[in-house]
């Protein structure tokens, strides 16, 4: 028996075979899942917080993506698997500094690592960089999303700029059509013209870090105006600041991966 009811916004499947269905800006929130065949479904941009699941079988499965308070079989493995993420890269632990002095010491760190993985990028054929390794983004339009983020966080959340967005920005995938708000997932930029660019925004985010006192850091921005991301409203300093060491630490992981795929291709 197969029996599909919608109704007043909800959806009943049972008995259903579902195999292969796509679901895209769909909202699953509240949703009872009662068994269910998840194999070898693919989860991308997907809000997953306060979910329970019981009687689960969870073999051979990878995630990626920010992972707290996450409980299996009454262990909360999320200290674990920090630890194991600081023991693999000791540099990680910097990107949560404390105090300005820390925040100085971890952008050396970031602008060092991104210049090791930008001359390695440059070995490579121009094209290959504007190539997707299994659907994710390109090393070209990482770069233009890490761009996107300097332009949320640091020229709009803390330096107030309205509008501080550049053609070649690229917000994450999943992020609503905003006004004013570039999503060119088309352009093909040079290399060099998108270092130019990450050039300007990260000297921005140095000028910014080089000026912390202990109270700006601890401080609020002003209220940000007009359409945009982050939303408008007024954040605190050190958390804009996390944000973007988060973002260049995470993405130039998924780069130097990426450019390893392709450096194997080539060979």
């Amino acid at each position: 028996m197969i029996r599909c009811h919608w109704g007043l916004g909800m959806a009943e499947f049972i008995h259903a075979d579902l195999r292969g269905s796509r679901f895209e800006q769909v909202d699953l929130s509240g949703a009872q899942l009662h068994s269910v065949d998840l194999t070898d479904a693919g989860f991308r941009g997907v809000d997953l917080s306060r979910v329970v699941m019981r009687s689960v079988d969870l073999v051979d499965v990878v995630i990626h993506g920010e992972i707290q308070n996450l409980t299996i079989n009454g262990v909360d493995i999320g200290p674990l698997i920090d630890a194991e993420l600081n023991r693999r890269y000791p540099l990680r632990s910097k990107m949560r500094p404390a105090d300005p002095a820390g925040f100085r010491e971890a952008w050396d760190i970031v602008e060092r690592l991104w210049g090791e993985t930008g001359e390695r990028a440059r070995r490579l054929q121009p094209e290959l960089l504007h190539e997707s390794i299994d659907g994710e983004w390109s090393f070209i339009e990482t770069l233009r999303h890490l761009v996107f983020a300097t332009d949320s966080w640091i020229r709009r959340a803390i330096l107030g700029d309205p509008s501080p967005w550049d053609a070649l920005d690229l917000p994450w995938d999943e992020m609503p059509d905003t006004p004013g708000v570039p999503r060119d997932r088309d352009a093909r930029p040079s290399l060099d013209a998108v270092l130019e660019l990450r050039r300007d925004r990260m000297s921005t985010v140095r000028h910014v870090i080089e000026g912390l006192t202990v109270t700006s850091l601890e401080g609020h921005t002003e209220a940000v105006e007009g359409p945009g991301w982050p939303e408008p409203r007024s954040y605190r300093v050190r958390k804009c600041l996390l944000c973007i060491l988060n973002e260049e630490w995470e993405h130039r992981l998924y780069a130097e991966r990426d450019l390893g795929v392709l450096e194997a291709r080539r060979a």
